[in-house]
């Protein structure tokens, strides 16, 4: 019986951390963070393409600001982030143009290049910080104060990211989150 009962407490103390995953206790809902045709793994083979030129977002004179809350969530379950469709690569919510204010830097580059490697082939796992400031791989960077809301789920010591080049904003980059399928606008640091 002793035998028995010690073979049941071993079962459920190595059960527990599993079953706490499949709950989604451990970053999300679905296996790893991700919700059905987002994130889970999928890591774009490119970047998005530039913004169709359009009237919204070519300059205007005495322009109103953009809208404060866009809506992201295209589809039911999709996150209310800027996020990229697992299936096609189809990258949500970066449509804004060249001329959004909210990406306007003043001093593009100030801390130079990244020179780390760009998409698919270059994946790097977060090593520490939050959104004004994490690195990873003696690289520091830092979230558009814009986007900030969007990235609370993620992980800033373990979330593996890729960065892409951000084709309408000029001084930002897009760290793209692999496990979450969702992206921020990321101004570069420098390095360690």
């Amino acid at each position: 019986m002793r035998k028995l009962i010690g073979f049941l407490s071993a079962w459920v103390l190595l059960s527990m951390p599993a079953l706490a995953q499949e709950r989604g206790e451990h970053g999300g809902g679905a296996p790893g963070g991700a919700v059905r045709g987002v994130g889970g793994g999928h890591i774009p083979s490119r970047g998005p393409a530039p913004a169709r030129a359009s009237k919204e977002n070519a300059p205007q004179r005495n322009a109103p600001p953009a809208a404060e809350h866009q809506t992201f969530a295209d589809k039911p379950g999709h996150p209310e982030a800027p996020h990229v469709h697992s299936s096609g690569d189809k990258w949500i919510g970066h449509d804004s143009g060249p001329n959004d204010p909210h990406y306007h830097v003043d001093h593009p580059f100030e801390h130079g290049r990244f020179a780390g490697g760009f998409g698919k082939g270059h994946v790097w796992r977060l090593a520490g910080g939050g959104p004004d400031r994490f690195w990873f791989g003696g690289f520091y960077f830092s979230v558009a104060p814009y986007d900030v809301g969007y990235c609370g789920g993620w992980l800033w010591d373990t979330d593996q990211i890729v960065i892409y080049e951000d084709p309408d904003h000029i001084g930002w980059y897009l760290a793209y989150n692999v496990r979450l399928g969702t992206y921020v606008h990321v101004t570069y640091l420098g390095t360690s």
